[in-house]
């Protein structure tokens, strides 16, 4: 198959090869490499960050609704390709064409969103404790911000990252994942159509311990925003301590998806359903595990297992369900969970192993799996599955439910169904979690706020709280006397 060779994008200019180390990028569907881009020198690293820097004062200095105009632009070429792009995204990451579509649509938001943030960035007056003087807090960029790309959404966390960096003045250089980075760049032509200051936006590529360990300990660097794993963001979260750069980081979940005993069954089985399996349960707000009520838990467990039946898995071009795995290692990695778990003792109820038929013998397919008899301690529920994967655990209500989240360092999110007014308001109080869905499936909105507790993350994205991420304050003491 002849594959299509893709370039890095730096200080306006496209870079040929680069380091000279070529990275593959295979479709999960079927394995094949259906592209390549060169991997970028630690020269190369440095030539964007210099780039970034010195475009960052003139950004900076444009009024936030000229800085408006090019994302409104961005917006609207993505609108032109939203079809080339969901294709891609098809190709690249595995997701099902229809979530490819929603992803385009949600970068296109994020871009709007930051866009018409421009004119809502406040600072704030307080009264002095002196006669003639006033005491302003002015918010300000960072200046030069790195973007660190998670494999899962590669275009709509560029859009989640560059754009509240953009509105509010930064420069930023972008290192999608090593696995997908073809639609980042793709999406640098839109860039450059727009005429985009160059050095305002970069795009390097290769792995986390050199270039992206480049980008982060770099003294030009002064903010960091990181979606990915726990290890990968405590080791930026160490490496970005030298030069003491501010730090945005979306890490690793485990989300319960908690049923109790009054919960509408019916409704809890159809959520539970989609919020694992979206995206091939490639999603950090996913619903990890199931801690369900003894006392309804067999009902649950046999429509949930009757519902995770009808998704239909194949050619992810075409209507089904669910798409593959993205790589082939983490597919070896999957199954070997699941088979740990059944060694400890879990039952596995369905699924388990790669579909049967001709079109799955290559690429990184896996049935959506449920598990039963599983024990809190157990493989399935320690470790963040990133798959088709479902353990369901038998509670003995919510103070149990309460107390198996709680004792978690992981706490992205979670899920609640319940009919108990009392026990909603008490999740609220006394859940340690960045996120709780309530009678409510997977969904992100752009106006809300997504972030982390504990070793989650620090910071955070989307809505108003997000855009407050890129910008310092500075206080102003003045006397006009």
């Amino acid at each position: 198959m002849e594959t299509t060779v893709y370039r890095c994008y730096i200080n306006g200019e496209w870079i040929e090869k680069s380091s000279g180390e070529k990275i593959d990028v295979e479709n999960p569907a079927n394995g094949e490499v259906f592209a390549e881009i060169y991997s970028s020198s630690l020269d190369e690293v440095q030539q964007a960050l210099e780039a970034a820097d010195k475009a960052q004062f003139a950004w900076q200095m444009l009024p936030a609704q000229e800085r408006a105009t090019y994302l409104y632009k961005i917006a609207e070429k993505l609108e032109e390709r939203k079809e080339h792009f969901a294709k891609l995204l098809v190709m690249e990451q595995g997701k099902t064409l229809v979530e490819a579509r929603y992803e385009v649509d949600d970068t296109i938001r994020y871009m709007t969103y930051s866009a018409e943030a421009g004119r809502r960035i406040q600072g704030a007056i307080f009264p002095s404790d002196q006669p003639n003087e006033q005491l302003t807090i002015h918010k300000v960029p960072y200046g030069v911000t790195v973007g660190l790309m998670a494999f899962n959404y590669p275009l709509a966390l560029i859009g989640r990252k560059i754009g509240p960096a953009l509105i509010t003045g930064n420069t930023m250089v972008i290192k999608p994942s090593e696995l997908t980075p073809i639609t980042a760049s793709e999406f640098c032509k839109i860039i450059d159509e727009v005429g985009l200051p160059k050095g305002v936006i970069s795009m390097v590529v290769g792995y986390g311990h050199t270039v992206g360990a480049a980008l982060v300990e770099n003294p030009i660097t002064r903010l960091i925003s990181m979606t990915g794993s726990t290890r990968a963001g405590q080791a930026i979260y160490k490496g970005a301590s030298q030069n003491v750069a501010g730090l945005v980081l979306e890490l690793g979940g485990k989300a319960p998806f908690i049923v109790l005993e009054d919960a509408d069954i019916d409704k809890a089985v159809e959520a539970a359903a989609i919020s694992r399996y979206a995206n091939c349960g490639q999603v950090c707000i996913c619903n990890e595990m199931v801690f369900v009520d003894e006392k309804i838990a067999d009902e649950f467990t046999e429509k949930l297992i009757k519902r995770v039946q009808k998704i239909t898995v194949g050619n992810p071009m075409t209507d089904v369900n669910m798409g593959p795995s993205l790589s082939a290692a983490a597919l070896k990695r999957i199954d070997e969970v699941v088979q740990k778990n059944i060694a400890q003792g879990a039952e596995l109820v369905l699924g388990g192993k790669r579909p049967e038929g001709k079109e799955f013998e290559k690429g990184n397919w896996y049935e959506p799996t449920i598990l039963t008899n599983v024990k809190p301690g157990d493989a399935t529920v320690q470790e963040e599955m990133f798959g088709p994967v479902l353990p369901i655990v038998k509670i003995k209500g919510f103070e149990h439910a309460k107390e198996l989240l709680n004792k978690r360092d992981d706490s992205l999110s979670a899920y609640l169904y319940t009919e108990n007014h009392k026990l909603i308001m008490r999740s609220i109080q006394e859940f340690e979690i960045g996120t709780i869905f309530i009678n409510k499936q997977i969904v992100g909105y752009i106006q809300g706020h997504h972030s982390g507790h504990k070793k989650a993350g620090i910071g955070g994205e989307d809505g108003v709280y997000g855009i407050e991420q890129y910008l310092q304050k500075r206080t102003i003491y003045m006397s006009y006397e």
